[in-house]
């Protein structure tokens, strides 16, 4: 999961070496912690939240565990 986003986050960036991406597992969730260059928040946010949105979408559909629910935090 974490190379799908890297490698949709990579492509809408202008600084893919900042781009750090961490995990965290719960009970019944599993957070990814994005974190980016802070010229580059905006190109990953979108205008109103729409690339972070289909960003988290495509993430979503990609789900290996049924039983996880999966969130990803973009900071």
């Amino acid at each position: 999961m974490k190379a799908l986003i890297e490698s949709i986050v990579s492509s809408l960036v202008d600084h893919p070496d900042d781009i750090k991406i961490t995990e965290t597992e719960e009970e019944a969730k599993l957070v990814y912690h994005l974190t980016v260059h802070p010229d580059d928040v905006g190109k990953v946010i979108g205008k109103n939240g729409r690339i972070a949105k289909a960003i988290r979408t495509v993430v979503y559909a990609a789900k290996t565990d049924a039983k996880k629910r999966i969130y990803l935090d973009i900071m």
